[in-house]
């Protein structure tokens, strides 16, 4: 792990949830309800806030390395339980899937964004 794969990482974050964001505006506005268009935005907006959070990471020299991985881990398999189930249930009706069996991985990818803003803050309290 090194900050040039972390900024990497969240650019390419950032790129998609601007690509997901002008998706769901303009090209699931017609197929879905509000609510589901609502849903998908959400995950877009997470997504992006942590994008911006592992450009921080990785372009400081305040975490130790050991903290910038854990950082990263956590963001990028919360994001893929959060978000990536997010876009499944609310596509769910254009799916041949029903992401609404693995509903339940969208509260632990939400804990493990918890925690590795957790991890962050016990970082920074660590600073001398």
């Amino acid at each position: 792990m090194t900050n040039k794969s972390l900024l990497v990482t969240a650019s390419f974050l950032g790129l998609t949830s601007i690509i997901l964001g002008a998706f769901g505006a303009h090209g699931l506005k017609a197929l879905v309800s509000l609510e589901a268009l609502q849903s998908f935005e959400t995950g877009v907006k997470y997504q992006m806030y942590h994008a911006l959070l592992l450009l921080f990471v990785g372009g400081t020299n305040l975490i130790p390395l050991k903290a910038k991985k854990i950082i990263f881990y956590l963001t990028l398999m919360g994001l893929l339980l959060f978000s990536g189930s997010i876009y499944g249930l609310a596509t769910n009706e254009l799916s041949g899937f029903d992401f609404k069996t693995i509903a339940f991985i969208t509260p632990i990818g939400g804990l493990m964004l918890i925690l590795a803003w957790v991890v962050l803050i016990v970082k920074f309290l660590k600073i001398k």
